[in-house]
């Protein structure tokens, strides 16, 4: 076939289907090829969970954005060669710790198809209190949680569409528990029993990109010195801020029964849209291409076909922070990996993938704040769990988390407190251990250790804080580096000397009594490794930050691929790796084929 004179092999690329994600607002326009036929998936930001009084009931956990999608089997959009305005929405706000305590609903998701826009609305807000009295959820996409006194849920599925795009939080039949948020597949669950929180509701999976993908899971509502409930699958918090880019509702999180100490709420998850474009097969060219059009084949990846590849993976959550004066350490973040020798993921030629990397949890600012949880880490099907924030004093468990955080020290009087859960939620193998438990009844105030990927955190002795729970090796990146290592326990009454060490794999130090005692260390970035807990400097000291994740994917040395932003990194591996190709991200971004 004549190719109009150029000299070289003839080239007849092919109309195929183009997947596109959107993690942030945009435009999307047909590759050349329009009108065509597109299916869609639009999941609208997460609501948020309120803040609560610290001697008082909790709240409900966020609902989960609107979910609304054609795959598989629902109504097609005709796509036009006119650009597309895509709208995704943010999750909404957390509660503060000051009054009014209310968390905000989050943010609607749009493809503004025309004639016929698809709109999914933002998740309502979690109940709570704003300084008078106990407010209702607000309904959304899914509704938010209700709780004490008596309160119901939120409806979902607000305003109408048809199938449904959410579903009612939890009722809150008795007790001073919160309920859960409603998610895409489920209504969310009521409080109790007794002061527990209940769980949010189950979100819905989809394979538009391919692999299925759970999105729009509730958040779990929140305690009375007692078991918050687990975020339902999709995203949902559990103690904890919503996951980004699922639409997963805020997680309310345990009260620990002080007067004065509030509590602050949690963030909903932000929303996502997905285009999957189809094509009309074979396109037999006439020789002849404008630039415009060889750049729009090559840009969908339909030039030159770009075969599929597997890939291993590493995904570390970011850590928990250590909670405040003599207190627990930080959980380390979640740990999922492939290498070596693990189940490897496929990549599909021509797509765009997103890949969270989730922030350390923020170190407390002083009594009676708890530590807080890190936030997940994301790739593709593979979502690991932030770490749980450390035990306050007297009064606090360890939060439970990818792996948990160490159970708060007593100063006297008070009976055990335990460490967190870890592997939260659970997966296989697990992501995280447990964290350590706190020395009861003890005027040392030793505190536990929090958990580590491979190790459980240590448990405190009469006048020692338990060390970090040890992390994990691993040569993906082509030399072994050690992730996920929790953060040490502090203590009260035991002068010149510092709380628990952190663990290996970037687990932070707790902190000790002035003068001599150390100060609580951060977790090192992109290790995921729990926060030291704060000891007694100058009276009372402040938890240290978790380190933020890290995730790392390696493809033979035949892929093509490139990473976005620019602060991400491709590189090859000398032998005898094989000249294997390393993406390594260290903030949230884009890997595109």
């Amino acid at each position: 076939m004549s190719n109009g004179g150029i000299i070289g092999p003839v080239v007849n690329p092919t109309r195929g289907d183009l997947t596109t994600q959107f993690t942030a607002s945009g435009t999307y326009t047909s590759p050349g090829f329009g009108p065509l036929e597109a299916d869609y998936l639009v999941v609208a930001g997460g609501g948020g969970a309120s803040g609560n009084p610290g001697a008082n009931s909790s709240g409900g956990g966020g609902g989960a954005g609107g979910y609304r999608t054609s795959f598989p089997g629902g109504t097609k959009l005709t796509i036009p060669a006119s650009p597309i305005t895509v709208t995704v929405g943010a999750g909404g706000t957390a509660g503060p710790f000051s009054y009014p305590l209310l968390g905000t609903s989050g943010s609607p998701s749009v493809f503004a198809n025309s004639p016929s826009p698809i709109t999914s609305t933002g998740g309502g807000r979690g109940h709570g209190y704003d300084g008078s009295s106990w407010q209702p959820a607000a309904t959304g996409g899914s509704g938010g949680g209700g709780g004490y006194p008596s309160i119901s849920g939120a409806a979902g599925n607000t305003p109408p569409v048809s199938p449904p795009q959410g579903n009612t939080g939890g009722d809150g039949p008795g007790g001073d528990g919160g309920a859960g948020g409603g998610g895409a597949s489920a209504v969310g669950s009521n409080s109790g029993p007794g002061n527990n929180g209940g769980n949010g509701g189950t979100g819905s999976s989809n394979s538009i990109t391919g692999s299925p993908v759970s999105y729009a899971g509730g958040g779990g509502g929140g305690s009375y010195i007692a078991t918050p409930g687990t975020g339902g699958t999709g995203g949902g918090g559990t103690a904890g801020d919503g996951t980004v880019n699922t639409g997963g509702g805020g997680g309310a999180k345990n009260v620990p029964g002080v007067p004065g100490a509030n509590i602050s709420g949690s963030a909903g998850g932000s929303g996502i849209v997905i285009v999957k474009q189809y094509g009309a097969g074979n396109f037999v060219a006439p020789g002849v291409w404008s630039l415009s059009e060889q750049y729009n084949y090559i840009k969908a990846g339909q030039w030159t076909p770009s075969a599929p590849f597997d890939v291993d993976y590493l995904v570390v959550a970011g850590g928990g922070s250590g909670a405040p004066n003599y207190a627990g350490g930080g959980g380390a973040g979640g740990y999922r990996t492939s290498f070596p020798g693990g189940t490897k993921i496929t990549i599909t030629g021509g797509t765009s993938t997103p890949v969270t990397v989730g922030a350390g949890g923020t170190g407390g600012a002083g009594p009676p704040c708890a530590g807080n949880p890190g936030t997940s880490s994301i790739f593709s099907t593979i979502t690991s769990a932030g770490g749980g924030g450390g035990g306050q004093q007297g009064v606090g468990c360890g939060l439970p988390g990818g792996s948990g955080g160490g159970g708060g020290g007593d100063g006297g009087g008070q009976p055990a407190k335990a460490g967190g859960t870890g592997n939260t939620p659970p997966v296989s193998p697990p992501q995280g251990n447990t964290g350590g438990t706190a020395f009861p009844e003890n005027s040392y105030g030793a505190a536990g250790g929090g958990g580590g990927a491979g190790g459980t955190g240590g448990n405190a002795s009469s006048k020692t804080s338990g060390n970090g729970g040890s992390g994990s090796a691993n040569s993906i990146s082509g030399s072994p580096v050690t992730y996920a290592g929790g953060g040490g326990g502090g203590i009260v009454s035991q002068p010149d000397s510092g709380g628990g060490t952190g663990g290996p794999g970037g687990g932070g130090n707790g902190g000790g009594q002035a003068p001599g005692g150390r100060v609580a260390v951060a977790g090192t970035v992109n290790t995921g490794g729990g926060g030291g807990a704060g000891g007694n400097v100058a009276g009372s000291q402040p938890g240290a930050s978790g380190g933020s994740g890290i995730v790392i994917i390696r493809a033979p040395g035949s892929a093509v691929f490139s990473v976005a932003p620019g602060t991400n990194t491709v590189t090859t591996l000398p032998a005898p790796a094989g000249g294997c190709k390393v993406a390594t991200f260290t903030v949230s971004g884009t890997l595109t084929t």
